[in-house]
């Protein structure tokens, strides 16, 4: 993945529901809202260490169960795919438009594929 950052902010969009509560919560916190492992520990009442170990433990986590699914990486690879799709029904939808063809079928089938890939999108 690019860079670290943008590798724990993908890990926790995947799979951070299947975290345990505190381990979301520090992750959440140190990740997203920039808090530092001192103040997460004086939030909690806990360590610095006991933080730590916590947000240690959620990446290994997530890390384990993307090497064993390759969901993430296969997500980033169908992008370029869909966006290709798309492109395609453009290229479809723009030639029935500029040769006049009457054809209800062909735009039909090119405006569906247009509809699921902003589907495919939004995923």
């Amino acid at each position: 993945m690019k860079n670290q950052a943008y590798r724990m902010a993908m890990l926790f969009d995947f799979y951070g529901d299947l975290l345990t509560e505190r381990q979301r919560e520090f992750y959440d916190l140190y990740y997203n809202e920039d808090l530092s492992l001192a103040e997460i520990a004086e939030n909690y009442g806990i360590s610095r260490q006991g933080v730590r170990d916590v947000i240690v433990r959620a990446e290994a986590a997530m890390t384990e169960i993307e090497d064993k699914t390759h969901i993430i990486r296969r997500f980033q690879q169908s992008r370029p795919a869909i966006a290709a799709i798309g492109q395609a029904a453009d290229t479809l939808l723009q030639s029935i438009d500029r040769r006049s063809y009457n054809d209800a079928m062909l735009d039909e089938i090119a405006r569906t594929i247009k509809e699921n890939v902003a589907k495919l999108e939004q995923e």
